[in-house]
C-alpha cells in the first residue's frame, strides 16, 4: 500500500493537513496533534448518517484506539441539512457533558461534514473539528476550507460559520461504496476546479474521465489531490471569501438556485453544479466552442448540462438570495477562458435572461 499523500492549507495559526490515501480507516493513525488534550480523555463525538454508519464508523473508530467516542447516526439527505438536524448535534454534545476541549469527527459526505462544522462552530463558541469525507465531493470540495452551515427555506446556507477543522482525513477507499449518482455529482467539483484554475488538469479530465468512471484508484488518486491542491491554495489566499476564494463558486449561483427552487435533494448538489456551470459559461464571454467543450466533458462525467424546467422568473427570485450578491446586485464567477476564472458584477442583462429562458 503506498503511504499517504499530505497536502497542507496554509492559514498560520489555523492550519492543517489534508492526508490522502486508501484504506486508512482501520489502520493506525496518530489523531493525539488533532485532538484538544493531551491524555485522551476529552469527549470525541462522531458524527455521520445512517448510510454512512454501517460501512465506515467501525473503521473510523479503529483508528482512534482507546479513544471513547461517542456517535450521532443523522439521517441522510440534503433535505436534513437544518438548523434542527443541527440542535440535535449540539443536544447531544450537551448530553455528553462536553467540554472546549471536544472535538466533532463528521464522518459522510458534504451535508454531513456542514452541520457537524456548523454544531462544531457553535458549540461553547467553538470546539475542535475534524473531516473524514466519505463521498467524492466531499474529499475534493466541502471538507476542505472551513465552510459550515445549514439550509433556510428561503436559500441554501443561509445559516452558517467558518470553522477550520484540525486535519482532513481521506480514504479513497470509501469510494467504492458510493452509489453511482452520488460518484458521478462529486466529478463536477473536479471539473469546477479544472474550468476555473488549470486547463492542464482539464485536459487531464477529457483524457481520463473514462477511467474515472471506472473508479480507476490510480486516476481517482491523482484527481483528488489536484482537486485539493487547488482550492487549498484558493483558501489560503482568502479564507474568508473577500476576494479570491469566490471562484469557487463557479456554477454555484446558478446551482443554489435550482436547488432552492426544485426543493432540497430533488437534484443533488454536483448534479446543480453541472449545469450551472455550464450556465455560467454561457453567461462568459468565451465562445461556443468553449462552452461546447466543458459541456462535453460534464455530460461524459454522466452530469446533467441543462437545468431543470422550472421557469425563468422562479430560478431569477431564487438568485437574489444569492450570498455573493452586493448592494443587491448578482454577482457571478465566469471564464476569461477554460481555466481562468474571474467574479464580477457586470454581466449582459439580456444574455442572463437568454440562460434563464432555458429553464422556462
Amino acid at each position: 500500500m503506498p503511504p499517504p499523500t499530505t497536502i497542507k492549507v496554509a492559514l498560520a495559526e489555523r492550519s492543517y493537513p489534508i492526508v490522502i490515501g486508501s484504506e486508512l480507516l482501520g489502520r493506525a493513525f496518530d489523531w493525539s496533534p488533532y485532538f484538544g488534550d493531551s491524555l485522551g480523555d476529552s469527549t470525541c463525538l462522531v458524527v455521520t448518517n445512517t448510510t454512512v454508519a454501517p460501512l465506515w464508523l467501525d473503521g473510523l473508530k479503529t483508528t482512534l484506539r482507546d479513544r471513547r467516542a461517542a456517535s450521532i447516526a443523522l439521517p441522510d439527505g440534503e433535505a436534513h441539512k437544518s438548523l434542527a438536524t443541527a440542535a440535535t448535534v449540539i443536544d447531544k454534545l450537551a448530553d455528553l457533558h462536553a467540554g472546549r476541549d471536544a472535538t466533532v469527527i463528521a464522518l459522510g459526505g458534504g451535508v454531513v461534514g456542514d452541520i457537524a462544522g456548523f454544531a462544531a462552530a457553535c458549540y461553547m463558541r467553538g470546539v475542535g473539528f475534524i473531516q473524514v469525507p466519505t463521498t467524492l465531493l466531499a474529499q475534493v470540495d466541502s471538507s476542505v476550507g472551513g465552510k459550515t452551515g445549514v439550509n433556510h427555506p428561503q436559500g441554501k446556507n443561509l445559516i452558517g460559520a467558518f470553522h477550520q477543522p484540525k486535519v482532513v482525513l481521506i480514504d479513497t477507499a470509501t469510494l467504492q461504496t458510493l452509489p453511482e449518482r452520488e460518484f458521478c455529482a462529486g466529478l463536477a467539483e473536479v471539473i469546477k476546479h479544472a474550468a476555473i484554475a488549470d486547463i492542464g488538469f482539464f485536459g487531464w479530465l477529457e483524457s481520463n474521465m473514462a477511467g474515472l468512471r471506472k473508479r480507476d484508484p490510480g486516476l481517482l488518486a491523482h484527481a483528488i489531490r489536484r482537486s485539493c491542491e487547488i482550492k487549498a491554495s484558493v483558501v489560503a489566499a482568502d479564507e474568508r471569501e473577500q476576494g479570491r476564494r469566490a471562484l469557487l463558486n463557479f456554477g454555484h449561483t446558478f446551482a443554489h438556485a435550482i436547488e432552492n427552487s426544485l426543493g432540497y435533494g430533488e437534484w443533488l448538489h454536483g448534479e446543480a453544479v453541472a449545469a450551472g456551470m455550464v450556465m455560467a459559461a454561457r453567461l462568459s464571454d468565451i465562445g461556443g466552442d468553449a462552452v461546447e467543450r466543458l459541456s462535453v466533458l460534464i455530460d461524459s462525467a454522466g452530469l446533467p448540462i441543462e437545468p431543470p424546467r422550472i421557469g425563468a422568473g422562479k430560478l431569477r427570485a431564487a438568485m437574489d438570495l444569492d450570498k455573493k450578491a452586493q448592494a443587491g446586485k448578482l454577482r457571478f464567477v465566469l471564464l476569461h477562458e477554460l481555466g481562468r476564472a474571474f467574479v464580477t458584477g457586470d454581466y449582459d442583462a439580456s444574455r442572463l435572461a437568454e440562460v434563464l429562458t432555458r429553464a422556462a
